[in-house]
């Protein structure tokens, strides 16, 4: 059995992580999308309601789980039996970027664990969580962004207050 996590901070997810997502649910038997804490980021919504969303996001693809982590990567894949990491990647400079990720969770995982890039679908190309929050922020439409199921929370979570 094939077991993958894809991890993120998925701050919020998008209608692009959930295309990845998908594809990935009909490549591997077992998929585990992970919210992970990236130091770099701000958060406004905690890793468990983020979690939340992405569980109800997800609920029509049995072979997928999601969990929460804010220790190393390469540890919590480990521990669940996976040796491959799916990041999804829109363009080169999230290849740029995803690529020292790689680099480093090889190391960290002594050539354990293996990356593998699966560029979101074309129509999703330029979607980012950052859009989407600067676009609730003003109390703008982000249908055309997330999930129907979670698209009323997620745009009151990230309207300025």
């Amino acid at each position: 059995m094939t077991k993958v996590v894809c991890p993120g901070s998925f701050n919020p997810v998008t209608l692009g992580h959930i295309n990845v997502f998908e594809r990935c649910a009909r490549l591997f038997d077992e998929v585990v999308v992970l919210v992970v804490h990236n130091a770099a980021k701000t958060y406004h919504v905690s890793a468990q309601q983020r979690a939340e969303w992405i569980k109800r996001a997800v609920a029509h693809l049995p072979n997928v789980s999601v969990d929460a982590y804010s220790g190393l990567l390469v540890d919590y894949a480990a521990s669940c039996g996976a040796n491959l990491l799916v990041k999804g990647v829109r363009d080169a400079l999230d290849v740029v970027v995803e690529t020292q990720m790689y680099y480093a969770n090889r190391e960290a995982s002594k050539g354990s664990i293996d990356t593998m890039f699966l560029p979101t679908g074309e129509q999703f190309a330029y979607l980012s969580s950052s859009i989407v929050r600067d676009v609730a922020s003003y109390g703008g439409d982000i249908g055309a962004f997330v999930p129907a199921a979670i698209l009323e929370e997620v745009a009151a979570a990230y309207r300025k207050r």
